[in-house]
C-alpha cells in the first residue's frame, strides 16, 4: 500500500474557449474501470452532438491501469495531452472526459494539443484535489492526569483524533500514518510511564476534506 495517494474528492466541470471551439472538461474520481466506463458513457450521452469527446483515466495505486483516447482527432492530439496532465499532476483514480464542439477554426496539431492540456488542467483545479493518507486506527486508554499531556503530543506531531471518550478512564480514537505509527508508541509510552493502553484497530485511508476527516 503507497503511504500517499492525491487524487479528487468530488468532480467538476469547466469550460474553455479556443479559436471560437468550446471544450468542455468533466472529471470524476474512480474506483474502477467498470466506473470509469460508465462515466464516460454517461458524458458521451449528455453531449452526444459534440464533435469529439476525447478522455482519459489512470486507475490504481501505481496507475496500473491507463486509457486515453482521441474519439476522432487527430492521433495523439487528444487523449494522450490528458492523461499526461494526469501523470504530471501525480492524480490516481481519476478520469477526465474533454467534449469539444468545432467553431469551425482549425487548431493544427499543436493547437489541439495545447487547448486539450489547458482543458484538463481547468477541469482539474476546478475539483477539489486531496492527498489520502495510508493509516491505521489506533485507540489509547489513559488516566485524566495523563490527558493533557498526551493531547499535547499528539498536536505537535499533527495526528488527527477522530474521538474521544470520558468515562472512568479517557479513550482516544486516533489515525495514525503507517510511517508514524512505532514513533507514536515509543513517545506515548514513554510519555506517560508505560500508563496508557494502546490499542491498534483496522488499516484505513483518511483525507482531511474541508477541516473535516473522510474514511476510506
Amino acid at each position: 500500500m503507497m503511504n500517499k495517494q492525491k487524487t479528487i474528492y468530488t468532480g467538476a466541470r469547466s469550460e474553455i474557449i479556443e479559436k471560437k471551439s468550446r471544450f468542455i472538461s468533466t472529471t470524476s474520481p474512480l474506483v474502477s474501470e467498470e466506473e470509469a466506463i460508465n462515466f464516460i458513457t454517461g458524458v458521451k450521452k449528455e453531449h452526444y452532438n459534440a464533435t469529439h469527446n476525447c478522455y482519459a483515466y489512470c486507475l490504481g495505486e501505481r496507475d496500473e491501469i491507463m486509457r486515453c483516447s482521441d474519439d476522432g482527432e487527430p492521433s495523439g492530439t487528444a487523449g494522450k495531452p490528458i492523461l499526461n496532465v494526469l501523470l504530471g499532476r501525480e492524480l490516481h483514480n481519476i478520469a477526465i472526459v474533454v467534449t469539444r464542439y468545432f467553431g469551425g477554426i482549425l487548431l493544427g496539431t499543436g493547437g489541439l494539443v495545447r487547448a486539450y492540456s489547458k482543458a484538463a488542467e481547468e477541469g482539474i483545479n476546478q475539483s477539489i484535489i486531496i492527498t489520502k493518507r495510508y493509516a491505521i486506527r489506533v485507540y489509547l486508554v489513559t488516566d485524566y492526569s495523563e490527558i493533557g499531556k498526551i493531547q499535547y503530543l499528539l498536536a505537535n506531531q499533527e495526528l488527527t483524533t477522530v474521538d474521544t471518550r470520558y468515562t472512568d478512564v479517557v479513550t482516544l480514537e486516533l489515525l495514525v500514518p503507517i510511517e508514524q505509527v512505532g514513533e507514536m508508541e515509543y513517545e506515548i509510552t514513554e510519555l506517560t510511564n508505560g500508563k496508557t493502553l494502546i490499542r491498534k484497530g483496522e488499516e484505513v485511508y483518511f483525507a482531511i476534506v474541508n477541516n473535516h476527516v473522510e474514511i476510506f
